[in-house]
């Protein structure tokens, strides 16, 4: 089954294997060996504890599949934002995209400001979870290879780039509508 043009729910959980957080759906705009693209508009999302919000935004997410990494692209009135969460490469299925959130997030903002977040947060489920010195070593890496990305604006960096997927599924999104 072609996952193009098709509706998947997005599953990110935490180290130990327990569920973090759920969008309910986004649509597979591009799937290939490298990368799996998708977009949403007010998707809705549910947090660990029950909580329930819809996203503000629309938003085109990248998620690699080789490269601990996946990038939501949102777009905002000054332009396009990317956030950056560090997390393993993602699992694709029929029905889900599925990965492991590493807690260490990059964020991109329209300026070219970039900023890291949520290193308390790193620190604390390092000690939690028990990342293993091999893993906090490929996290940290794979930090300093998105800033590099993000400052030299290449994939999933370039706005055009993104604007096209996100028209590919404002197209869609009519069709399946018509």
């Amino acid at each position: 089954m072609s996952l193009f043009n098709h509706w998947l729910a997005i599953n990110c959980y935490k180290h130990d294997g327990s569920i973090h957080r759920c969008w309910d759906r986004g649509l597979v705009l591009a799937n290939n060996e490298d990368f799996v693209v998708v977009a949403t508009k007010k998707a809705k999302v549910v947090e660990n504890n029950g909580r329930k919000w819809f996203t503000r935004e629309p938003a085109v997410t990248i998620f690699s599949k080789k490269e601990w990494w996946n990038v939501i692209c949102m777009f905002k009135e000054d332009g396009i934002c990317y956030y950056c969460n560090i997390a393993s490469p993602c699992i694709v299925n029929n029905t889900n995209i599925r990965y492991i959130d590493y807690d260490l997030d990059a964020k991109l903002f329209p300026d070219n400001e970039i900023k890291i977040l949520d290193e308390k947060e790193y620190l604390k489920h390092k000690q939690l979870y028990h990342y293993s010195n091999e893993l906090d070593e490929v996290l940290k890496y794979q930090t300093k290879e998105i800033v590099k990305k993000m400052k030299e604006r290449v994939f999933p960096f370039i706005d055009e780039r993104i604007k096209s997927y996100y028209n590919k599924f404002l197209s869609l999104v009519t069709k399946l509508h018509d």
